[in-house]
């Protein structure tokens, strides 16, 4: 008997993608779907619930899909029903209303650049609180109608979604989105094809498609590589974030920056300010020198101050080794035809990303690129800024971290789409109608005071109740299906008590974030979790990065101590934690805890979201809270460092953590009275959101990023450009004439008095004088300053004051310097003179770093 063979071929399977056609009537919800000004309006996302709220679940609460997957029969229905078109009417009419405010012309125009956008959990392009922040940030600007213009991925795989296999381990899975159920919309070119930006990438041309996301006024542009144009490695650029080896992150930096400016191009799209959230953008720079060069015929050091004079970089990590750095080899395979674009050579233009240009042994980064390509640079709350201060300080010899022009602008959050719908019509109920509008007024945000404790107490056991009925309905069919024994699951679920004292953790888990401090004495936390007067139930969850086994070993040792018989359904992980999670934890649970090792939380914006809900904090004093804490208003782990072996500064704050809540919160919570709530306990949450509250929104944050950057980057670089960059030419003359004669200068005199030398006393007065003569410079570009130093905390010699010598006569080509300098403290000091570039037309001193102690 013959052997069978297949008679049948492999099947070709094409996508067919078929969309619901409105009715005329509904046309305008298709046009509401696709912007996402409904994810911070409730009136809007209620009606997208209402319309069908079986398919409303199915759909994933997104209205795009929605409308996709309702029947023409239910269409009709709602076309004809005459009193849901009124509220259509009505929403549509506030919608409009809303989007064609124009902007405000008195602000500047924004570029911004981020490698992640957490706008929805419905777009999967955002990992965790960098992407949150851009998203929000977003959103607060086209509430305050600043012109911006962001750029982007579309990933098809976005970051991962969790689970957890039955012992525990993290699996990480990638599922595709479906870009027709999302939504965006593709650009077009002139003649309705797609629009492709082409990129130049080594020995081939790699081009992206372009996507828009509406964020009410703002349009969010994405790049996407997955086209069949592209070899299969260059399709998968923009498939993953965070995805891939080095190699990938340098071809995904590649395409954000180096793109991201041929896609403006293309769109005809100019901006006054250009912004990069984090260093994964930094090329946009390497792009625009490039453009300025070859289209406006400048050299190298005129463009510069023309890129500069208009950049802002964000610095988000707190750490060196965060910061994305390349080696040469790998640099330079891509990067090589830059150098020739920008009139550089190989190692002047790779220079430009080395902490000290001359070691061939250090790596391309990405930080030190932006830092040294943008005017202004800063960190994310006001310790970071400080701590950004010294990690770069490197960059800028001569000068001490706390004279640097690196500042800060403390991350906020949105408010709209943080705040729970519930809270929101309080808000709406008992502040000013400008609230809005003027939400960092802390005198509006006083009239929580005025509204009865009753009335606070019931709005936080419905948020309670809420959190618990998500926790069950989305929950309980993985965790029967992933987890095991369907006794032990259905008894957790029971026990989760909207009664209960309910603290809260969510965060990314790295090592750093310190999630196992709780569970540093079982026994202890036993006691606290499983008294019956007093019950106290934890919720935990988090995403570690797939390469962080340290990470995933946290959460495995979670749950394993979870399913203890002592802890069931007292210690819970909730896998997967999304945009959609976060808002029903941040609004739901009684406390945010939050436990990093000071300083490495750059900001946290998650324990601000649970402020905006009536949530208090517990944490660390580090990131905002250091800023934020109020005594009344919440709890705080000192920031006083003990042991500087790790291990027993966490073993003591972990003590102190069980203390707070043993001996303050416990109690607090508890102490009810014969209405059932603690009556000292809603002081708390008054007190929270009055005097916490308004200080960390988007609202104050935008208008920081406006008043400490935009303006000044958007005035300096239009003096510097206007009549054919004029200014721009005069600044880039004067700085290579002082470069070349820099070390020419000579040291004429430093006359002191010999009292000062020998016997000085406070009060004292003493002539100083310094006399220069800057041979072939030839002007009096010069600044000499008096230098005073003196030997601070752990022995470390810190700045203590600086005096500036006034110019007061001009020989030929020498300069006199004269101050008049009184001894105003006793103590022992150093003191040294600085030798400094001076130009009305620097916008600081780092700008043109260049120093001579005398």
């Amino acid at each position: 008997m013959k052997t069978r063979t297949t008679n049948v071929n492999e099947s070709v399977w094409k996508d067919l993608n078929v969309k619901s056609i409105m009715p005329n009537g509904l046309k305008r919800l298709d046009e509401i779907a696709q912007n996402l000004w409904w994810v911070w309006n409730s009136e809007t996302k209620n009606m997208f619930r209402h319309l069908d709220h079986d398919a409303w679940v199915e759909a994933h609460s997104n209205p795009v899909k929605l409308l996709n997957i309702l029947s023409l029969e239910k269409l009709n229905e709602l076309a004809a029903n005459s009193e849901f078109i009124q509220h259509l009417d009505s929403i549509y009419a506030k919608f409009k209303e809303y989007v064609n405010t124009p902007f405000n012309t008195e602000k500047p125009s924004i570029a911004y650049f981020s490698m992640e956008y957490g706008l929805t959990h419905v777009l999967k392009i955002y990992s965790g609180g960098l992407g949150v922040l851009a998203g929000d940030y977003l959103k607060e600007a086209s509430d305050c109608a600043i012109d911006m213009t962001a750029i982007g991925f579309l990933y098809r795989y976005g970051y991962f979604t969790q689970t957890l296999t039955m012992d525990g381990q993290q699996v990480a899975n990638y599922e595709a989105q479906n870009f027709n159920e999302l939504p965006v919309e593709q650009v077009k070119d002139e003649a309705g094809n797609p629009m492709l930006i082409e990129v130049p990438y080594p020995g081939r041309t790699v081009f992206a498609y372009l996507w828009e996301v509406k964020v009410g006024r703002i349009k969010l542009y994405l790049l996407d590589t997955d086209t069949e144009l592209n070899n299969e490695y260059d399709r998968s650029i923009t498939h993953q974030l965070y995805g891939g080896d080095r190699e990938n992150r340098l071809k995904q930096e590649i395409m954000l920056g180096i793109g991201g400016i041929l896609a403006l191009k293309k769109l005809g799209i100019q901006k006054q300010v250009y912004h990069c959230n984090e260093g994964h953008a930094a090329l946009i720079n390497a792009q625009r020198l490039a453009d300025l060069i070859s289209e406006r015929g400048l050299t190298y050091n005129q463009a510069i101050e023309i890129v500069k004079a208009s950049s802002l970089y964000t610095v988000h990590t707190p750490v060196p080794a965060g910061h994305d750095s390349f080696e040469e080899d790998l640099f330079g395979r891509y990067m090589s035809d830059y150098p020739a674009k920008l009139g550089l050579s190989w190692d002047e233009f790779i220079g430009i990303g080395r902490e000290n240009p001359n070691d061939k042994g250090q790596k391309f980064s990405m930080s030190v690129f932006a830092c040294n390509t943008c005017q202004e640079v800063n960190g994310v709350s006001w310790l970071h800024g400080k701590v950004s201060q010294e990690m770069f300080s490197p960059l800028w010899e001569g000068y001490f971290p706390q004279e640097l022009h690196v500042n800060y602008v403390t991350n906020g959050v949105h408010l709209p789409t943080w705040t729970a719908s519930e809270w929101k019509a309080v808000y709406e109920k008992y502040f000013d109608d400008t609230f809005y509008a003027d939400q960092s007024n802390l005198n509006i945000w006083q009239k929580i005071y005025e509204i009865p404790d009753d009335e606070i107490w019931n709005i936080r056991m419905e948020m309670k109740r809420r959190l618990v009925d998500f926790i069950k309905i989305t929950f309980s069919e993985n965790w029967l299906k992933n987890q095991g024994d369907p006794t032990r699951i259905v008894s957790i679920l029971a026990s989760i008590n909207p009664n209960a004292l309910i603290i809260g953790f969510g965060r990314r888990f790295a090592t750093y974030k310190r999630a196992h401090l709780l569970f540093t004495d079982l026994d202890r936390l036993e006691k606290i979790v499983n008294n019956p007067q007093r019950p106290v139930q934890f919720l935990f969850t988090g995403k570690a990065h797939p390469a962080d086994g340290g990470g995933q070993g946290l959460i495995k040792r979670i749950i394993e101590i979870s399913r203890k018989p002592q802890f069931l359904g007292k210690i819970i992980f909730l896998e997967n934690y999304d945009m959609r999670l976060a808002k029903r934890l941040v609004s739901g649970v009684d406390i945010w805890l939050n436990t990093p090792t000071r300083p490495l939380e750059a900001s946290g914006t998650s324990g601000e979201k649970a402020q905006m809900n009536g949530v208090l904090n517990f944490s660390v004093l580090d990131g905002w809270w250091l800023e934020g804490y109020v005594k009344g208003a919440g709890w705080a782990l000192t920031d006083k460092r003990t042991y500087e072996n790790q291990d027993y500064q966490d073993q003591l704050d972990a003590v102190s953590i069980y203390s707070i809540l043993e001996n303050e919160i416990i109690p607090l919570y508890f102490d009810k009275n014969s209405k059932g709530y603690s009556p000292e306990w809603i002081q708390y949450i008054k007190n929270s959101i009055a005097k916490i509250s308004p200080r960390f929104t988007t609202k104050r944050m935008i208008d920081d990023y406006i008043a400490k950057f935009y303006n000044k980057l958007a005035k300096r670089s239009a003096v510097l450009s206007e009549n054919n960059f004029d200014k721009a030419r005069q600044i880039a003359v004067w700085k290579e004439k002082l470069a070349a004669g820099w070390n020419d200068i000579e040291i004429v005199s430093v006359n002191l008095p010999d009292a000062l030398l020998y016997n000085p006393h406070v009060g004292d007065k003493y002539d100083l004088n310094v006399v220069i003569d800057t041979k072939s410079i030839a002007d009096n570009g010069v600044g000499v300053e008096m230098v005073v130093t003196r030997i601070g905390k752990n022995a470390k010699t810190e700045l203590y004051s600086v005096y500036e010598l006034q110019l007061v006569k001009i020989e030929g080509t020498q300069l006199h310097f004269h101050f008049d300098y009184q001894l105003n403290r006793a103590g022992s000091f150093k003191y040294a003179f600085r030798l400094f570039p001076k130009n009305e037309l620097l916008p600081h001193r780092q700008d043109f770093c260049y120093v001579r102690w005398l």
